[in-house]
């Protein structure tokens, strides 16, 4: 597809559902709804909150409270909506997050926006943050509806389920069937982008190598350094974990269930009744997160970390996540 036929692109999408992307906010990027194509900044490095805010909301109701009723309910209308410009990593988290929520028990929230999303992808560049290559997550094979392999003046557009297949034909007037000269672009442009990563994480026997060496002072020297904020867990594509609350109306007659986003650094998360806590400290709990994100799902055999590096780059006491692993590994 010709970069110049991109306006007629995405005049279509628009027709198949509200289309959010990447917009420039000062010197970050949001996922944000778009009305023209003029506002999507394709080129963008990484957006500060994931994707994944679209399917597993930060907050939200639930369940509704009445005295003598019980619980209701909240059911959320389907919203079609296109989702343009993931990057490879943030779609494979996403896989993540299939696994954990599409598995039984099935959560309906997550299930109901995620079968009314269209996801897009599109090529990008490593900054001095991506580690995405070492993971193996740098690469999409499946996940995504389209993928758009940037070529310079045009985009090699890659189908990744049937519904793309649909979207595909009906904009037969302005993509059209691929070149051996286009293949032979990508290919020189993947081999260009695989030789632009900086940094490098030895990702071979790397749960093992986490949870064996748990006693390591690598982790006092980093957890010194770390405030506790729950930023780390913020930003990553497949945090996924959440606590529920309810909350009483001062008529003490009525209320709501909600959820919310949680952290694993924040000292209630591992609170439990009678007032036990089984990770009071906060190396307890920065050694926790390591172990999490070096483990691999085995549902889908990709890791819990994908390497998009927003963890890095947003932490605010400066903490690389590739450099604290290095140094278990004894690199640092």
């Amino acid at each position: 597809m010709l970069k110049e036929n991109f306006k007629d692109f995405f005049e279509t999408l628009k027709k198949l559902g509200e289309v959010h992307a990447p917009v420039r906010r000062g010197r970050l990027f949001s996922f944000t709804k778009v009305d023209s194509p003029g506002e999507v900044a394709l080129n963008y490095n990484r957006t500060m909150l994931p994707p994944k805010k679209y399917f597993v909301k930060p907050f939200e109701e639930v369940l509704k409270i009445k005295v003598g009723k019980g619980y209701e309910l909240i059911v959320e209308e389907p919203k079609s909506l296109v989702l343009l410009g993931l990057h490879a990593c943030d779609i494979n988290a996403l896989r993540v997050l299939d696994s954990v929520y599409l598995d039984e028990p099935q959560d309906d929230y997550y299930q109901v926006r995620r079968a009314a999303a269209i996801v897009i992808g599109v090529s990008c560049e490593p900054d001095e943050y991506c580690f995405c290559k070492s993971m193996g997550t740098d690469y999409a094979w499946t996940g995504f509806d389209l993928f758009l392999h940037e070529l310079g003046t045009s985009y090699l557009v890659r189908v990744g389920s049937s519904r793309g297949e649909s979207i595909i034909e009906s904009m037969s007037n302005i993509i059209g069937e691929p070149t051996k000269e286009d293949f032979i672009k990508l290919r020189d442009l993947e081999l260009k982008r695989s030789r632009m990563f900086k940094k490098i994480l030895n990702t071979s026997l790397l749960p093992d190598i986490v949870d064996s060496l748990h006693e390591s002072e690598v982790w006092v020297v980093f957890s010194d350094k770390c405030v506790s904020c729950g930023s780390c867990n913020l930003v990553c594509p497949t945090c996924r974990c959440y606590d529920v609350t309810e909350k009483v109306e001062l008529n003490l007659q009525e209320g709501v269930r909600v959820r919310r986003w949680d952290s694993c650094f924040i000292r209630s998360h591992a609170l439990v009744a009678g007032g036990l806590n089984f990770r009071p400290t906060r190396l307890d709990r920065f050694r926790h997160r390591y172990n999490c994100k070096s483990s691999i799902d085995p549902r889908t055999n990709l890791p819990f970390c994908v390497g998009c590096g927003r963890c890095s780059a947003f932490c605010p006491a400066g903490i690389d996540h590739v450099n604290v692993l290095n140094a278990i590994w004894g690199l640092a």
